[in-house]
């Protein structure tokens, strides 16, 4: 596996010399469709180049130091009007001109997930949506995945205000690959209280495929990727920054973030710091005791824009600290101290987080390149990631629990020179991974694993839509290792596991009439065991659970078909999405009879936990999700939204665990046209979850419940830029309630309560 690490790498610096293009300007002009007005200040972008620039005063703008020749697709971006996007061949040499339609319908037609080059979404057979920077700041979530969980299929398992993993369709954990920087992240997901390990602060958008992407993305994107696009690459001889902060007032969250980038002569560059801070997070009268957090975030990118392409080196450091919930309230409602005293709520929010608390840090570096060559594309994604995890339980200065993963990652595509309307890709991807125990606690055991897959991917363009077609093989290899205790009883016993798999993807998008298209998908997917489900043995620190795993668990493998209809007319937007998921051989945690362990505790004192084991049967995921806006007037907005996955175990048609309910969103967004003042809004929404009746066994029934949500916001238009300015209020009635998937739910504490957020945007330089 390290040699084809070094081939990869000495290839990159072999062909460096011989890349071919010469420089070139690339010109054209943004107009109004209706007036023929230019439109100043529109964005253009040419994503697989990472070149941007603006238009001037008379609308017209200019790309200089691309590729002489070449086939791209170009997006162009105006608020006020429909996104534009176009196949440009550079080698032509002619003007472009984009006529932009004014429409009160946001879009991003362009994506990246899903496709080995940036697609028009109408185009792409798979189900993405795409979150912008906005709608992340302003739906006020504690983290990267609260922001997104109201898209249709998006759910959050939670521990806590600070720990959110997404879930898709049902499917969560390793099911749902996170792509930072490129590149997947690699930090002990497979736990429940292990978030996603990125500042919120530098998504500039968040694409969400729905559905499996084994075929470009390998093992763990069974169920779905979350990929988190940072921010458009400066224009040539720009240096601009922004500095956002915010406050939440349930549990007193302060989060601020400063940005500063530039771009000197195709030399790009940018730099960010984010911190954040919490106390415990309250519901009606309450406040949870040690259930704050803290986070600091260090990121940096260097690159290169050249007419051969790009090459940029991303570095961050991702730390936090998170207070650990072991008891929940008494049969009175309220948290006690080891002593059984009443902890008070202005105890409780507190900064200083008390015992037990994890500390991560995350330290990512990822070099990812775009090289013209030989008529066509070659991507390439080389990361390191070292993932520390320590878990304080007695001590706040030796860990119990401490991890250390480090994670070595590539991803190499070729896209050869599109002939005519075929677009062929084939690529390579891998992965060497390694994690020691370094402390006197354990849960999963040392381990190494090595794994490669290779891909061919086929793309066919008509005039009213698209085919593509692939297939792949992946294989895997994991060794564990054995331990015993200072007694001499065997902790882990070690275990050798090999896993391979054939799959493939075929789909078609098309436009059945004017505005209203048509999509299908059916994939294949693929997902080893992870080390916790092979090779657990040890309580789970903030689940309430102790995890015993099988090293005999066999790979899942899926078969989805996925149906979707898209219309999309001037005042109206309707869209459609069913699908149906068997998955076989699917794992998950249960704890069966009621069974439990006594555990030890590192002061002597025992208690008996829950035990989970994990098992396997063959299962099928089906369900569906809505939407329809309507903008019958231009500065009213309703949108609406519907989701419904249901699980159930083929062999007795019982139900699959950790199971989202079903969920109504509504929002009624009103957009005023203020003078002085840009982008004006007033919100008021209502999250409507419906009753959980349908869970395992050692599961309980979760209610229903409406959450009432409000916002207000507007811009100041500066020389620079735009200052925006934001209050979003969430469960404004101070409901009492659970989240099905809620880890805190079994210890009887409530999701949090009435929030209201402020925030402020402002640019700089």
């Amino acid at each position: 596996m390290k040699k084809i690490h070094l081939l990869l790498v000495a290839l990159f610096y072999f062909v460096h010399p011989v890349l071919a293009g010469n420089l070139a300007d690339f010109t054209g002009k943004v107009t109004d469709a209706e007036t023929q007005s230019p439109l100043a200040g529109a964005t253009i972008y040419i994503s697989d180049l990472k070149a941007t620039t603006t238009t001037n005063a008379n609308g017209e703008f200019k790309f200089s130091n691309i590729p002489a020749k070449g086939k791209f697709l170009v997006e162009v971006r105006f608020v006020g009007y429909k996104t534009a996007s176009q196949q440009i061949d550079l080698s032509a040499g002619t003007p472009i001109f984009f006529a932009l339609q004014p429409s009160v319908i946001e879009s991003a037609e362009v994506v990246i997930t899903g496709t080995p080059y940036s697609a028009n979404n109408k185009t792409n057979s798979l189900a993405v949506v795409s979150v912008n920077r906005e709608k992340l700041a302003q739906s006020a979530g504690t983290n990267l995945i609260d922001a997104i969980a109201k898209v249709p299929g998006v759910s959050q398992v939670t521990t806590g205000g600070a720990i959110s993993k997404p879930s898709i369709r049902g499917l969560g954990y390793n099911r749902v690959l996170t792509i930072v920087d490129g590149a997947r992240e690699e930090a002990q997901q497979w736990g429940d209280e292990h978030g996603v390990e990125v500042d919120q602060f530098a998504a500039a958008r968040i694409e969400i495929l729905k559905g499996p992407a084994s075929l470009l993305y390998g093992s763990d994107a069974l169920g779905g990727v979350i990929n988190v696009i940072d921010d458009l690459v400066p224009a040539p001889g720009t240096f601009n920054g922004n500095f956002t902060t915010n406050y939440n007032t349930n549990n007193g969250l302060s989060a601020s973030s400063l940005m500063l980038q530039g771009n000197t002569n195709g030399f790009v560059y940018r730099g960010r710091v984010s911190y954040k801070n919490a106390y415990g997070f309250a519901y009606r009268d309450k406040v949870v005791p040690n259930s704050g957090f803290n986070e600091t975030n260090l990121s940096a990118m260097l690159g290169l824009n050249k007419q051969w392409g790009y090459a940029h080196l991303s570095l961050s450091r991702f730390n936090t600290n998170v207070g650990l919930v072991e008891e929940g309230p008494d049969a009175n409602g309220n948290f006690l101290d080891e002593d059984g005293n009443v902890i008070t709520n202005d105890d409780a929010a507190t900064r200083k987080l008390g015992l037990p608390f994890q500390r991560i840090n995350h330290y990512r570096a990822a070099l990812n390149t775009n090289v013209l060559l030989g008529g066509g594309q070659l991507k390439t994604t080389f990361a390191f990631q070292k993932n520390i995890r320590k878990e304080f339980e007695e001590s706040k200065d030796e860990p119990g629990l401490n991890l250390d993963l480090n994670s070595l990652t590539y991803d190499v595509k070729y896209s050869l020179e599109s002939h005519g309307s075929w677009e062929p890709t084939f690529g390579i991807q891998g992965m060497h991974q390694t994690n020691a125990n370094h402390g006197d606690e354990f849960l999963i055991p040392d381990y190494v694993s090595d794994n490669i897959g290779i891909f061919v991917y086929l793309k066919r363009n008509f005039a009213k839509g698209a085919i593509n077609a692939g297939i792949r093989y992946d294989y895997k290899n994991i060794d564990g290792d054995a331990l015993a205790d200072e007694n001499g009883n065997p902790v882990f016993e070690s275990f050798n596991n090999h896993f391979s798999n054939l799959s493939g993807s075929l789909g078609i998008t098309f436009e059945i009439a004017p505005k209203l298209t048509l999509k299908g998908n059916v994939g294949s997917g693929f997902r080893a065991p992870n080390i916790a489900e092979l090779g657990a043995n040890g309580k789970h620190e903030g689940t309430f659970r102790y995890e015993i795993g099988n090293s005999s668990l066999k790979q899942e493998t899926s078969l989805q078909f996925d149906l979707g209809l898209e219309y999309q007319a001037e005042k109206v937007t309707l869209g459609l999405n069913g699908y149906s998921n068997r998955i076989y051989n699917y794992v998950y945690p249960g704890n069966f009879n009621a069974e439990t362990i006594a555990y030890t505790e590192e002061d002597g004192s025992v208690s008996n936990l829950p035990l989970y084991r994990y098992v396997q049967t063959d299962a099928q995921l089906f369900g569906g999700e809505a939407s329809i806006d309507f903008h019958l007037i231009k500065s009213l907005h309703f949108e609406n939204t519907f989701a419904y996955v249901k699980g159930k175990k083929l062999i007795d048609d019982s139900a699959l665990p950790f199971i989202p309910a079903a969920s109504l969103n509504n929002e009624l967004r009103f957009e005023p046209n203020i003078k002085g003042l840009k982008d004006s809004f007033v919100k008021i929404g209502l999250t409507n979850v419906f009753k959980q009746d349908r869970f395992d066994t050692f599961e309980t029934e979760t209610a229903g419940y409406t959450l009432l949500d409000a916002g207000i916001g507007t811009s100041l238009k500066v020389k620079n830029g735009k200052i925006n300015l934001w209050v979003t209020g969430q469960n404004l009635t101070n409901k009492l309630y659970y989240n099905h998937l809620s880890r805190y739910k079994l210890a009887g504490i409530y999701n949090a309560g009435r929030n209201i957020s402020f925030g402020v945007s402002i640019p700089l330089l």
